[in-house]
């Protein structure tokens, strides 16, 4: 098995975070979204992983950091690690098509800007599979269209009148990802293109006209980490799922300094905290100072220092100084706020 993981984009919704750091590396319950994303269809698969794909982005932005950490990443799963590059952002299908060289045998394509809690057994016996989330207002997401077998015949974008509740997520199955790879080269020499761009969506239409078998995997969780305030938003709920597994989330290598911790929160090693409160639903990077303040609802990355702050839904980069009155702020690498 292959899990395929386009993320080249850079993520202008989360910015200014996503100015120094590409999106899928921003840290959710302080570890990294694609990190997270990866084990979790690791841990839902439960099989061996051959190869993990990652196409990235200009090497300008995605450098040999992302690159090393993306292989450290593959390595640490038992698999192979392969970078492509997708230079010009054409869209999703061309994304795919990026990584030409590993597309084929079974494979799992996964967009690096969400992440799942899911527990199903895969369909192997289809030729492909759609994951998918029920949700309350299908009108505002892609849906897929079932038959009476409950198989997918239809995708249908933002549906005015009612398909289905079940909403397109952006993982997906295939047997034999190959047959993809060919429909998609169809898409890109006939210059099929919706909304500017070569869509994933055109190759699995012309799969399914041509009678290939797809069925859904629904998840029970499915959290976006496309804008700040939905990211906080996942990393509240992702503290939760952890804690209720028992994950341990606060370093013991931390210095506390009449300061109360209100679980659950994620604490990194080395963070000094001196007269604060913080949590729940706090996540403090390695490194960073915290005195005289209130933190909960929030993302603080590495290396910072927050002074004399009462921060709820906050989100604040690395080596970032803030010192100030305001509390729902969004600040990235590097600033300084006093």
């Amino acid at each position: 098995m292959k899990i395929i993981v386009p993320m080249a984009g850079r993520g202008s919704r989360l910015r200014p975070h996503t100015l120094t750091v590409p999106k899928p590396l921003i840290p959710v319950a302080g570890k990294p979204i694609v990190h997270r994303l990866v084990e979790d269809i690791v841990g839902v698969l439960n099989e061996e992983i051959d190869e993990i794909a990652f196409i990235l982005g200009d090497p300008a932005f995605f450098g040999d950091e992302v690159v090393e950490s993306l292989k450290e990443l593959a390595k640490g799963l038992g698999a192979k690690p392969s970078i492509y590059r997708q230079l010009d952002p054409k869209g999703t299908g061309h994304a795919i098509m990026c990584a030409e060289d590993s597309l084929s045998g079974p494979a799992v394509i996964a967009y690096a800007d969400t992440l799942i809690r899911a527990d199903f057994d895969l369909d192997k016996e289809a030729d492909a599979v759609i994951w998918t989330k029920k949700v309350d207002n299908p009108e505002a997401y892609g849906v897929v269209n079932l038959n009476e077998k409950e198989e997918i015949i239809e995708l249908v974008e933002k549906p005015k009148e009612y398909v289905s509740d079940q909403a397109v997520i952006g993982i997906y199955y295939f047997k034999d990802v190959a047959q993809l790879k060919q429909e998609l080269q169809y898409v890109l020499d006939n210059n099929i293109i919706n909304g500017g761009e070569y869509q994933i969506n055109d190759g699995i239409k012309r799969m399914m006209a041509q009678g290939k078998v797809f069925k859904t995997g629904t998840v029970n969780e499915w959290m976006d980490c496309g804008n700040k305030e939905v990211t906080v938003e996942t990393n509240q709920r992702m503290l939760r799922f952890l804690s209720e597994d028992h994950e341990e989330l606060i370093s013991k290598n931390i210095q506390n300094e009449n300061s109360k911790i209100f679980e659950p929160c994620f604490i990194d090693e080395g963070v000094v905290l001196k007269n604060c409160t913080v949590g729940p639903y706090a996540s403090i990077g390695k490194n960073t100072i915290i005195e005289n303040s209130t933190v909960k609802n929030s993302i603080i990355q590495t290396n910072s220092t927050i002074r004399n702050a009462h921060l709820d839904s906050a989100m604040i980069g690395n080596y970032a100084i803030f010192d100030g009155k305001f509390t729902n702020v969004s600040i990235g690498d590097y600033s300084e706020l006093k």
